[in-house]
């Protein structure tokens, strides 16, 4: 059965080219041109991926609106903003509410499918049964590399796919410093340097909000971050 993938884009034109482009790549794909038809569509049953413009007819940041609603039903869920709208205040935004790509329309098709194809290969792993040998456990943190899932101290962190694999290339070798470079590449995903630091300002929220006194991601001033695996 093919993956579904939702376009929700007000400009049609542009929607069916993404259409187009997604189902020659053995895609089903669905256009919405409004926030709340997306919703209502959303509200029964949830795509296999979102790419989201930001301005959605008379709704300036619908898309980010419509992203609040996605995550909030689906912490999993591979959510790409595809957007005209490239300044940083943008790009962070659409970061902290949690999508897991930032893309601007001048990205050339061949590499938006690249990026789209990542992000649907790994959140495949979710439906794979766990494994003990599929794990990574550093003090309180267990990942499950195969169902993708978090814990800190028992209790789950719910992280983005981006997320995951940023926390998983930090934890894998405690101690050492991870740049951004190396931290897009574990993600694979292209950011800018203020795009990575809300990605871990957002993955460390995450994790206080379990544990108020979480600290094992420690900034290395001018070169990157590491985890230090305090207990």
């Amino acid at each position: 059965m093919p993956q579904h993938i939702a376009i929700v884009e007000d400009e049609a034109s542009l929607a069916a080219n993404y259409r187009d482009a997604l189902q020659r790549q053995g895609f089903k794909v669905s256009l919405y041109d409004s926030r709340q038809r997306a919703a209502e569509a959303f509200a029964l049953r949830l795509p296999d991926l979102a790419i989201i413009d930001v301005g959605l007819g008379d709704e300036f940041e619908g898309g980010f609106d419509l992203c609040r609603d996605l995550r909030s039903r689906s912490p999993e869920l591979p959510i790409v903003f595809l957007t005209a709208r490239d300044s940083e205040l943008d790009i962070i935004s659409g970061l902290r509410l949690g999508a897991d790509d930032y893309l601007t329309k001048d990205i050339s098709q061949p590499h938006m499918l690249a990026r789209i194809t990542a992000l649907l290969r790994r959140v495949k792993a979710l439906r794979a049964p766990e494994s003990r040998e599929h794990r990574v456990e550093q003090g309180a943190l267990l990942l499950n590399l195969e169902r993708m899932t978090a814990s800190w101290r028992t209790q789950p962190v719910e992280l983005t796919v981006t997320e995951f694999w940023m926390v998983h290339a930090l934890a894998h070798h405690p101690g050492h410093v991870k740049n951004r470079q190396q931290l897009m590449e574990a993600a694979s995903v292209v950011l800018d340097d203020n795009s990575i630091t809300s990605h871990v300002k957002r993955i460390r929220r995450k994790f206080q909000a379990v544990d108020e006194q979480f600290d094992a991601i420690e900034t290395a001033y001018g070169m990157g971050y590491r985890w230090v695996g305090r207990e």
